[in-house]
């Protein structure tokens, strides 16, 4: 949508919202959390959602002031200069290309659930192309097929709650007692929160993109409004049916490939509700992946158009104004996915997921620092950001506490020195430029 179309109000704003965070960073990413946190999960997310809503206030505040199309890419560039808008739009395409690979990958695995003799591979590759089809034909479309999405999701959600929370008064499902469930599932304490924080923080990747929406609103100043609005009531579901689902699974039952919404309908012998979700869970997931792709296409050409990518990627086709060289960029990018869910199918999402959340925060922690830099906030709101700003450190750091993390701690590292290198050398290209 761009700057001349329709404004949004401020409630069709966190529609949106909701449509970008709810995916499969918590169908499937939250299971990873469950694994690593048991019970502790519940009081992660919360601490994840009011770090989140610290980081969109930040970028919002930026937003009211001085509405910009590049978002937090051309404030790093007001704020440090040309190597910061160029450094983070890198980082950023880097962490959404991840994030995209693990979507990719993640409805793959609930495809699984219907035809388990098909490979990863496979479905990567045929989603892939799916994806790629659905954008070149029905762009303009996509804003209103996410908002349509976002209540589908929300719908399966409140769906899940109900029918769980009546599965815990009648007894239905075989509901283990609290106390036990919560001896079995945080048995990990307070170290395990630790090493979930990460996943919980993937489950509300997205609140970025609002900012490149937020220049769209009817009154900017209302940005900050929607996102508590939009943040709370995600969080809500997000707690209520984590927490219902906890209560009809033992550890022997969780499995890192199937959604921890699946096992407590089928624990409730719900057949028709299983297969109903998972399709959500699928159509869901695809969803995030168009849009996804084609946000991260368009921020490849913005970027092409500043100056800070190849020309020839700010080319548009003539009919539909597609990014069409930029979109065929990204999509060779997703064939890394491809050959990942063929060389590594059963710790792909992990490892993906772990990478890309990482990368993600890499970016909220750079819009925190523009954010104290120009908007020079007061004390209060400076306590909120430097805090924010520790609880993403400890994310980070949480994912070393465990093996399995570590090697998308070092992939999400090395990306971010070959874009600092690469940074460098254009530093002096930009000095030569000037001079001549």
């Amino acid at each position: 949508m761009g700057a001349s179309e329709q404004k949004l109000s401020w409630g069709q704003f966190a529609l949106f919202g909701v449509g970008c965070t709810i995916g499969t960073g918590f169908f499937l990413g939250s299971s990873i959390a469950i694994h690593k946190s048991g019970y502790f999960v519940l009081p992660i997310f919360l601490v994840a959602a009011f770090a989140t809503l610290f980081v969109y206030e930040a970028l919002a505040q930026m937003t009211a002031k001085q509405p910009e199309e590049g978002s937090f890419r051309t404030y790093a560039k007001q704020a440090f200069g040309r190597w910061a808008g160029f450094s983070i739009g890198w980082v950023y395409w880097s962490s959404e290309m991840l994030i995209m690979g693990s979507s990719l990958t993640a409805i793959g695995l609930f495809s699984q659930y219907w035809l388990p003799d098909v490979p990863l591979w496979l479905f990567a590759a045929v989603y892939s192309v799916l994806a790629l089809f659905v954008v070149i034909l029905g762009s303009k479309g996509i804003n209103k097929a996410e908002n349509l999405f976002a209540v589908v999701k929300m719908a399966a959600i409140v769906m899940f709650i109900v029918v769980a929370g009546y599965g815990v008064v009648s007894g239905l499902g075989n509901v283990h007692p609290v106390k036990e469930s919560i001896a079995e599932w945080s048995d990990g304490g307070w170290l395990g929160a630790w090493k979930g924080l990460l996943y919980a923080f993937y489950a509300f990747s997205g609140i970025e993109v609002m900012g490149f929406m937020a220049m769209n609103l009817r009154n900017p100043e209302e940005a900050p409004k929607a996102g508590r609005i939009m943040l709370l009531f995600v969080t809500v579901l997000y707690v209520c049916s984590i927490g219902l689902a906890l209560l009809f699974m033992t550890k022997k039952q969780w499995t890192p490939n199937e959604s921890p919404l699946i096992i407590p309908l089928t624990a409730m012998e719900l057949p028709l509700l299983v297969h109903l979700l998972n399709g959500v869970l699928i159509i869901a997931g695809f969803s995030i992946l168009v849009a996804s792709l084609y946000g991260v296409s368009s921020m490849l050409m913005t970027l092409s158009e500043d100056g800070d990518a190849p020309k020839w990627l700010a080319k548009k086709t003539k009919k539909r104004q597609l990014p069409l060289h930029a979109l065929f960029v990204n999509s060779a990018g997703l064939c890394v996915s491809i050959v990942l869910a063929l060389w590594m199918p059963k710790s792909i999402f992990e490892h993906i997921t772990t990478a890309g959340g990482l990368v993600l925060l890499y970016t909220w922690m750079f819009v925190l620092i523009t954010y104290l830099k120009l908007i020079k906030p007061k004390f209060g709101a400076q306590v909120k950001t430097w805090l924010a700003m520790f609880l993403i450190a400890a994310a980070v750091f949480g994912v070393l506490v465990e093996k399995s993390g570590r090697a998308g701690f070092w992939v999400s590292l090395l990306i971010v020195i070959l874009v600092l290198l690469v940074t460098l050398m254009m530093n002096k290209v930009w000095a030569r430029q000037e001079q001549a």
